[in-house]
């Protein structure tokens, strides 16, 4: 895996300056409650450039005025009463054998290691990633380093290099399509267990937790995020939480959910009848959805502006809820389906991107997503799939998760529980 870490880097330093110096952050676990901490996951752009997941690490890239880059990492020093406790830090030949790099340092020495190259180098852009979304205060490590940097050096300029990473990570490498296609074949080997367990009665939770056993089962300890399990009217809520009621016969449930591989997410939508048979009306609308599916995906290709996939479903819509009378106006439309058909997929479930002109290009990697929600049938549906920006138009990376309504009703027919295999 080095491999693919080593590549990201060399095309970081590529977009670097000169004269630029890149400090990155794993970040650490958040505190919880009491002596708990909620368990800790790397920040993506860190561990895109370097593979690890291991808090505390720090990462720099210097890269001088003749254009030669020198990466170091900066690992906890080995603490013997912690490692009988907790385990031990992360050690240089582990290190170097996920990331690539070969420099190390002592954590202790970063900060006199900065300062000796800001003091030192008379011309230095300090790139960090100031990722943020939310207007939230400046309190994250990158936000407060870049602070105290611009207090003790004036002189020097602070970048962001979110935009930057943000614009690699839209293009995915065949090594990151592979970990995103595993966690899609994942995804649908526990939801064809799902399937062929559910019957009416079943609690949400029940269903999530034959989701989470085939994950660990195949060693992976988290979902990519929260998973979505929602029955009958709690489908109408796109971002449902709880997971905890009853199924009822002739209900239909939504999933939303994702394995990781590697860090890499799928996210996957799929939607069933509890007791194994859709009825009519549900097949209806089942298959309206589907049909947007298959026509978003059938306009997929590089230089297809995103909002055009988006339009696409809004035309189809437009003449099927017409058809069967759902809907008088287009303008409708927004009562039954209110979200966009399609984001980014990757380290983050909706991923980094970079699209000033909006256009797809080949190696993207994008969900399709359509729904229907109809309250006051007690109706959700979405059916989402993993695809790739091809040269000639997209591949379906899940394509072997059951979709149809035939596909699923066969699935739901055949109780054995199939074997797990552990990925790697």
């Amino acid at each position: 895996m080095s491999k693919m870490f080593k590549e990201n880097r060399k095309n970081f330093v590529k977009e670097m300056d000169d004269s630029s110096l890149y400090i990155a952050f794993a970040g650490k676990a958040a505190l919880r409650t009491a002596d708990q901490f909620y368990p800790f996951t790397p920040k993506r752009n860190f561990y895109y450039l370097t593979g690890i997941e291991e808090p505390v690490v720090m990462l720099t890239i210097f890269k001088n005025a003749e254009g030669e880059a020198t990466e170091t990492l900066y690992l906890e020093r080995y603490d013997e009463l912690v490692a009988k406790w907790d385990g031990a830090a992360l050690n240089k030949e582990d290190a170097e054998e996920i990331s690539g790099i070969e420099k190390f340092r002592e954590i202790e020495q970063f900060e006199s290691d900065i300062a000796r190259i800001l003091f030192n180098v008379d011309k230095l852009n300090v790139l960090i990633d100031l990722e943020n979304r939310y207007f939230a205060p400046g309190h994250t490590p990158e936000m407060l380093f870049a602070a105290r940097i611009r207090d003790s050096y004036p002189h020097i300029v602070v970048e962001n290099a979110y935009p930057v990473l943000a614009k690699l990570r839209t293009v995915k490498s065949k090594a990151e399509v592979k970990q995103i296609k595993k966690a899609c074949q994942l995804t649908g080997e526990a939801l064809k267990l799902m399937m062929q367990n559910s019957k009416p009665g079943m609690m949400e939770y029940e269903y999530t937790a034959y989701f989470e056993y085939h994950m660990r089962m195949a060693g992976i300890t988290e979902p990519g995020f929260g998973t979505i399990a929602a029955s009958g009217k709690n489908a109408t809520i796109l971002h449902y939480k709880k997971n905890t009621d009853k199924t009822n016969d002739g209900d239909l449930i939504l999933f939303d959910l994702g394995a990781r591989c590697g860090l890499y997410s799928a996210d996957i939508s799929r939607t069933f009848p509890v007791n194994g048979v859709f009825s009519p009306r549900q097949k209806e609308l089942y298959n309206i959805v589907l049909g947007a599916l298959e026509k978003v995906c059938a306009k997929i290709k590089p230089g297809v502006k995103h909002k055009e996939l988006n339009e696409a479903v809004l035309e189809h819509y437009e003449k099927e809820l017409k058809r069967i009378g759902l809907i008088k106006e287009k303008e409708e439309i927004v009562k039954y389906y209110y979200h966009g058909v399609s984001h980014h997929l990757g380290l983050d479930v909706h991923d980094a991107f970079r699209m000033k002109d909006g256009e797809l290009k080949k190696g993207m990697v994008l969900t399709v997503e359509p729904g229907l929600y109809i309250a006051e049938e007690n109706i959700g549906i979405r059916i989402e799939d993993n695809v790739l920006v091809t040269s000639e138009g997209c591949e379906v990376l899940s394509a072997g998760i059951a979709r149809t309504v035939q596909e699923i009703e066969a699935v739901m027919a055949k109780k054995p529980v199939p074997r797990n295999k552990r990925v790697k």
